[in-house]
């Protein structure tokens, strides 16, 4: 008999548990977010129409509603962006010889605003709905290229005479269409524009400077199409010496984030603890959905 008892008493709470964790009904405003992308980059080495770059991505990240058609969340996306003037149409960028690439790291606070709200349980939200999305984040990221078959960072080589910072505000904004497969999982795509406050992504931005004859590294990348400095350049047309242009100050560069992303709804505390006591998640809505997604008629 005490055995029986014994059992009882630890079966039933971890069957209350698990009936709490899966149970349909129990409202979810937090949602956890990972997927994948492209990452394009648009500065003085990005090369006409590539509007999308299959450079890699990957984030992850939180998401929490907080209105039937607002919700707000954070997120940490990893991804490379690459330029290369020997992919460019014009042989005086070809002859400049410049290229970069770089892994960057984004950590981002973000509003959305959706087209449909959501109903007033999270299962009761639309099949599809599209939102708007925008907010503010910090990147970083480190420049580097090749001499000699070994990467540099280019940033502490100060190519162009100057220091810049490898981390910079960034302002993310773009719009996205999320679907819904199944009561707890949603699939969004979302296309990101970011407008950074930095023009040295590519560590291009003001003009040349004399090339420093005592480190041959720095040399190199100051004006890899000198063909004094890189042998490979012999026979190109680079008239590039100190003082030429060399990038356009003028505009900061940026980039966008192409992604496809898996939502799922988090269990939340159940309705007999802090939801119901303290009255915390409730979500009211003046749109009532059935369980497929579709508006519920009265």
């Amino acid at each position: 008999m005490r055995r029986i008892l014994l059992l009882t008493c630890l079966v039933l709470p971890g069957l209350g548990i698990a009936q709490s964790f899966f149970g349909i009904r129990q409202d979810r405003n937090l949602t956890l977010t990972a997927g994948t992308g492209t990452a394009t980059y648009f500065g003085e080495l990005s090369n006409p129409g590539s509007i999308i770059n299959l450079q890699p991505n990957l984030n992850v990240g939180l998401l929490y509603h907080v209105a039937p058609r607002i919700a707000v969340r954070t997120e940490l996306n990893w991804f490379v962006l690459h330029g290369d003037d020997k992919k460019a149409d014009t042989e005086a960028r070809k002859s400049r010889g410049l290229s970069f690439r770089s892994n960057c790291f984004e950590i981002s606070a973000i509003g959305e605003v959706s087209i449909f709200a959501n109903g007033n349980r999270y299962y009761r939200r639309p099949t599809i709905n599209i939102y708007g999305f925008g907010g503010v984040g910090l990147l970083y990221f480190n420049p580097v290229a090749d001499y000699n078959g070994k990467a540099y960072s280019l940033a502490p080589l100060k190519t162009e005479g100057v220091s810049y910072s490898r981390v910079t505000p960034v302002i993310p904004m773009g719009l996205g269409a999320r679907l819904k497969l199944t009561p707890n999982i949603d699939l969004a795509i979302e296309g990101g524009f970011r407008k950074t406050f930095t023009d040295y992504l590519d560590d291009v931005s003001g003009r040349y400077t004399a090339p420093d004859a005592s480190d041959p590294v720095r040399a190199y990348f100051q004006n890899p199409g000198n063909p004094a400095y890189n042998p490979a350049a012999t026979g190109t047309t680079n008239n590039f010496n100190a003082g030429s242009i060399r990038g356009n100050p003028k505009t900061m560069d940026s980039y966008f984030l192409l992604n496809a992303k898996l939502e799922y709804y988090l269990p939340m505390p159940s309705r007999s603890g802090l939801h119901k006591s303290k009255g915390l998640f409730k979500r009211k809505s003046t749109y009532r959905y059935n369980k497929r997604g579709g508006i519920k008629r009265r």
